[in-house]
């Protein structure tokens, strides 16, 4: 296993409060069982009308729960500070709990957090190891996107890096199988 692995996001003891906090509230306000089915799509529903801190309660127990989609959902919601105060370092933890499920989308978007440097060191391998996953798990409709995410990331780095984000990639998938 090499160091690349396995990411490593260090949190600042300020960020851990504020995460803690809002976990917390989730917790105190956790739906009934048959709500959860629906609080999904009711996330969804309130984030296409605007109602970013609404989403935000939606999905903030179903990501507690480990709901990779939820996680991946309220990461970008942090990311881009949309019913929350933005917070890189929480978006791509969620990221990396999403992606570590496999939910593709939690995959691009740590990629794309990688190639920045948001919330984690900027590496180009790791960013191009998570979207080129994204890009194989993703349905028909989004794989082009991530293929031409993960090639713009791919401009930037040497063939010995693109051989190691393949490497890596092909490395989580096979070892990721039950």
């Amino acid at each position: 296993m090499t160091s690349r692995s396995i990411p490593c996001i260090e949190r600042k003891a300020a960020g851990r409060v504020g995460i803690a906090a809002l976990a917390l509230l989730a917790c105190l306000a956790l739906p009934p069982p048959a709500a959860r089915a629906d609080a999904l799509a009711s996330a969804n529903a309130a984030y296409a009308r605007g109602d970013f801190i609404g989403a935000v309660n939606l999905l903030t127990p179903l990501a507690l729960r480990g709901n990779a989609r939820a996680q991946a959902f309220l990461g970008f919601l942090f990311e881009n500070g949309y019913g929350v105060p933005q917070a890189y370092v929480a978006a791509a933890d969620l990221y990396v709990q999403a992606a570590v499920s496999g939910n593709p989308f939690g995959q691009g978007m740590l990629g794309l957090m990688y190639d920045k440097g948001h919330g984690v060191p900027q590496d180009f391998v790791l960013a191009y190891k998570w979207l080129n996953l994204a890009a194989a798990r993703a349905p028909k409709r989004e794989r082009d996107y991530f293929l031409r995410l993960r090639n713009a990331v791919a401009s930037k780095m040497s063939p010995t890096q693109i051989a190691e984000g393949q490497w890596l990639a092909m490395h989580w998938a096979t070892a990721s199988r039950p």
